[in-house]
């Protein structure tokens, strides 16, 4: 014969209270559960007080051009204005070239408390009529004061009296990769769209995206950058200007943005205002990095000079094909962008003296650079 198992009688503190095999007793006080206090989560950040700081002065410049269009396809403008060529292949007169107005938009910030602003020089390229529209919803005529292909870089000229939003410029010479990177702009249309990102890499010459025709060491970012959004600024955790805003890659390793220094553009800015064109110092060479001494060897510092122009200064002060560069004014020159950006900086006429390699021998030699335009056929 089963006998039950009988079951111990637990007893526990509960609460002030008592648990008595598993059936609780109401407390007869219960002392006020203390809350640890949490800290309050802080609606802003440090991107709304930058854009905050300089956002006022981004602005929209939509432009309009008048082009020339043929209603025959392929056909030239100037043929179709020839009455003879219209009469030969039977083209009536109502289909000579008619012209329409093409619109375009793009982003610039203003600089200057006189209504000066940047821009990318393609954004107002062939522009016949210049309208900048500003955050308060000010719409004002504006002029180009001057604009400078070779670093895509352009000033306009607010035509209305002010007062006006002046955003502060800072320093690009002093940015690190993985700083804060803000870009304000109105791509496709869309005003004071702000993103966020890093300075993912400083110094990207142009060369190494695949384009020729400029001179432009780039600020690298991940922070978005759209169409529309050229002429823009790129601004630092602080708010100020590091950078203008100037193309972003599409195809492969798409996502990839840059941005012109600030630096570079306030120099650039500076000879547009005051001459309405750029000086871009040369001396008249192609160059390329040092060869590896082997495929797996890392590339050796300078660079080998593999074209020099016919009468240009490097022509005349002595400089070869296959001269290596290795200093310029007594510091070591670790590319062919080194070379290039150090020119830059010396400034036409200013005498540069360059220590180059020539076989065994080590050859100094001093040139004066001149202005690209000296050196443009035509």
């Amino acid at each position: 014969m089963f006998k039950s198992q009988s079951r111990p009688l637990v007893v526990s503190a509960l609460a002030g209270g008592l648990l008595v095999a598993g059936v609780s007793a109401l407390p007869l006080a219960v002392a006020p559960q203390q809350v640890e206090a949490r800290p309050a989560i802080r609606p802003d950040s440090f991107v709304a007080a930058a854009v905050k700081r300089s956002g006022p002065a981004v602005v929209t410049l939509e432009t309009a051009r008048t082009v020339n269009q043929s209603s025959v396809a392929g056909v030239p403008p100037a043929l179709m204005r020839d009455p003879l060529f219209r009469h030969f292949f039977g083209i009536p007169r109502s289909t000579a070239p008619r012209s329409r107005v093409q619109r375009g938009q793009g982003s610039g910030v203003i600089f200057d408390a006189k209504g000066l602003l940047l821009t990318n020089a393609h954004v107002v390229e062939g522009a016949d009529q210049l309208t900048v529209g500003l955050s308060d919803g000010r719409r004002v005529p504006a002029r180009v004061v001057g604009k400078d292909n070779l670093t895509d870089l352009a000033v306009v000229r607010l035509e209305a009296p002010g007062p006006w939003p002046v955003a502060d410029l800072g320093n690009s010479d002093r940015l690190s990769v993985g700083d804060w990177a803000i870009a304000v702009g109105n791509p496709y249309g869309l005003e004071s769209t702000v993103t966020l990102g890093i300075i993912s890499n400083l110094n990207r010459n142009v060369a190494q995206l695949g384009i020729s025709g400029k001179r432009l060491d780039l600020i690298q970012t991940d922070a978005a950058i759209n169409p529309g959004n050229s002429g823009g600024p790129l601004l630092n955790a602080d708010g100020e200007v590091i950078g203008i805003n100037t193309l972003v890659r599409s195809g492969p390793g798409a996502g990839l943005g840059f941005a012109i220094p600030i630096n570079r553009a306030r120099t650039i800015a500076q000879q547009l205002v005051s001459s309405g064109k750029a000086r871009h110092p040369v001396i008249g060479i192609r160059l390329s990095p040092v060869p590896r001494p082997t495929p797996t060897s890392p590339v050796p510092p300078g660079a080998v000079i593999r074209a020099v122009q016919p009468g240009g200064p490097a022509d005349r002060a002595g400089l070869k094909v296959d001269d290596v560069i290795t200093r310029l004014d007594g510091q070591a020159v670790a590319d062919p962008a080194a070379v290039v950006s150090a020119i830059e900086r010396r400034g036409v006429g200013a005498a540069v003296v360059l220590e180059v390699e020539r076989g065994q021998q080590l050859v100094t030699i001093d040139v004066r650079p001149v202005d690209i335009s000296a050196l443009t056929p035509g």
